[in-house]
């Protein structure tokens, strides 16, 4: 592997959501990201999956760059005590923030801000912006509604089928550890 440091974008929900397993996984995510010394990039909020994927890998020695928008930071109760703290103007530029400083992109169980960002990056890697990893950490089967979506807008003859290539679904951490540890291997 190389010796470059990694850094990893996670989007995920600012609420806990109501299966125990959507934090559980964040929270092991969060563990994965400091055994590979890998860098937390994420929303910044100490709420939700957010504060249970950035707590997790802080305490298990991961850095952590958080950014959020002036006007969430009262909302999301801006974690503080990440390596790198950035306050953005607003959603666009957090997202976009974000995304510059990340070699690959993990979408764990979330709401409409979590599948605005999926799709923003989407969006970016089917029109040639990027070829970043993006993977849908389907925890329980979380995702597989969106896949079925995706699926039918490609049936439906509005996105070619390849858009399905430039995103990969894992169904556990361990999964998305092993194809970020082979993507990150090239």
């Amino acid at each position: 592997m190389s010796d470059k440091l990694r850094s990893i974008c996670v989007f995920c929900g600012a609420r806990p959501g109501k299966n125990p397993a959507h934090a559980q996984a964040a929270r092991d995510f969060g563990r994965t990201l400091a055994q590979n010394g890998w860098r937390l990039v994420y929303g910044a909020g100490d709420i939700g999956l957010m504060g249970e994927v950035a707590r997790a890998a802080q305490e298990a020695g991961a850095t952590a760059m958080g950014i959020i928008p002036t006007h969430l930071i009262g909302l999301e109760k801006g974690r503080r005590q990440v390596t790198q703290f950035v306050i953005t103007e607003d959603m666009h530029e957090r997202k976009k923030v974000m995304f510059m400083n990340s070699d690959a992109v993990v979408v764990l169980p979330g709401g409409a801000g979590s599948l605005d960002e999926f799709f923003e990056v989407l969006t970016w890697a089917q029109i040639g912006l990027h070829r970043k990893p993006i993977l849908l950490l389907d925890v329980q089967g979380y995702w597989q509604p969106l896949v079925s979506l995706l699926q039918h807008i490609v049936a439906e003859g509005f996105a070619d089928t390849s858009m399905l290539g430039l995103f990969q679904v894992v169904p556990d951490v361990p999964a998305a550890e092993a194809r970020l540890q082979s993507a990150f291997a090239r």
